[in-house]
């Protein structure tokens, strides 16, 4: 996978904020070199948050997001400031555009306070420090940098100070790739999905076949129906066998007992750092009373068809399970709700369009309102009663059942 093709779940998501005329937009297209963004003196012109995929050096692949004003003022600027408010959740790196003459403002000081709430390194870029008499020297350790847009001053130095925040740790668990060995086969069993784009494999399996060679392993890939022969044909015992989700059950069916099963969705969940929580919250299935509702999230947004995995088949199954109608609403893409109250339990897809850190985002979001909070693959495997079996390649999970 080149960087252009680099999933935006997998981008660093860099997000430019402050208030209206700060200079946002021009400092974006300072940093990235492009007209992303419309600038013009006419306060409050980015109305809706901007988002750019792009590589940038010598950050790679990032997402750049340009905000609106967050002192926009009445029903459409409370409109925007929450947009704004939704950006933060996904970022993992806060650009504070402050007028350099003007000094912080009382917004400017609001989103510094949400910044350190949420965990969000961030930097204060002074911009239009070109109408300054002297530019003040800051420390090395502080958060503020002078630049101007405008004349270029104090960019490549912003551009690095990100780089440095946006440092990945390379102890981060991979998709599968640390629970194999040089040498080992595993299959994947793929059926394909109505819902992806004609000719192509979902993001979930295309991410696991590269982690998998990553590893020095050898990925077969089968439908679910050439499962039982590709068992048949091979030598050796496969190190794993992963399966899409909602074939859970006849897979479970044709893998040995001897043989390791679990889904792509529940090592996207593990790899996204909700693994436990999803394990946790899976027993609300079975808690569930007539008249609940259910909220089944999906961090992307796809045309929905006859035996969608989100709005047909696991609210079928759980009906099933249940024994009773179950009321259930749907959320795709950013249109996550604030309010989770109303729900007896969540069940999330894997996340693989969304970055780690609003997926936690959301996660927390749940446990704070008392809500408990699953996925797809968790939830399936537990509604097929083999929860405890796709959890076998992670020992210390199994306390949680």
């Amino acid at each position: 996978m080149g960087l252009n093709d680099t999933p935006s779940g997998e981008r660093v998501h860099i997000g430019f904020f402050g208030r209206r005329n700060a200079g946002k937009s021009s400092l974006v297209n300072a940093v990235t070199g492009q007209d992303l963004a419309v600038v013009s003196e006419v306060k409050g012109t980015t109305t809706d948050p901007v988002y750019k995929a792009m590589e940038l050096l010598p950050l790679g692949p990032v997402m750049i997001v340009d905000t609106p004003g967050f002192d926009d003022e009445g029903s459409l600027g409370e409109l925007r400031i929450r947009k704004t408010r939704q950006v933060l959740n996904k970022t993992d790196v806060a650009v504070l555009v402050v007028d350099a003459v003007e000094g912080l403002a009382p917004c400017d000081r609001q989103l510094i306070d949400l910044f350190r709430e949420k965990e969000i390194n961030y930097i204060v870029a002074c911009n239009k420090s070109d109408l300054l008499d002297a530019v003040p020297a800051v420390d090395a350790e502080s958060h503020d940098i002078y630049v101007s847009a405008l004349t270029g001053a104090g960019i490549n130095e912003l551009k690095e100070r990100m780089a440095r925040l946006t440092a990945t740790d390379e102890l981060k668990l991979r998709l599968v790739g640390d629970l194999l060995q040089r040498g080992q086969t595993v299959v994947l069993v793929t059926p394909i999905d109505s819902a992806a784009p004609k000719g192509r494999l979902i993001l979930p399996q295309q991410q696991m076949i590269r982690d998998v060679l990553e590893a020095g392993a050898s990925a077969l890939v089968v439908q679910e129906d050439g499962l039982t022969a590709a068992l048949a044909a091979l030598k050796d015992k496969p190190a794993m066998v992963i399966t899409d989700s909602q074939a859970f059950g006849p897979v479970a069916k044709a893998t040995p007992q001897d043989i390791p099963l679990t889904s792509f969705s529940i090592l996207m969940a593990r790899y996204k750092g909700f693994l436990d929580a999803a394990v946790r919250g899976v027993a609300a299935l079975d808690r569930l009373r007539p008249g609940d509702r259910v909220l089944i999230a999906e961090g992307c947004t796809h045309h929905r068809q006859c035996e969608d995995i989100g709005t047909v088949k696991l609210p079928r199954w759980l009906e099933e399970r249940c024994g009773f109608k179950v009321d259930f609403e749907t959320s795709s893409g950013g249109g996550f709700p604030e309010d989770l109250t109303p729900f007896a339990c969540v069940i999330h897809c894997g996340g693989c369009m969304l970055n780690e850190r609003e997926l936690r985002y959301r996660m927390k979001c749940a446990q704070d309102q008392g809500v408990p909070f699953t996925n797809y693959g968790v939830a399936i495997a537990h509604l097929k009663g083999i929860l405890r079996r796709s959890l076998g390649p992670f020992p210390q999970l199994q306390s949680l059942l």
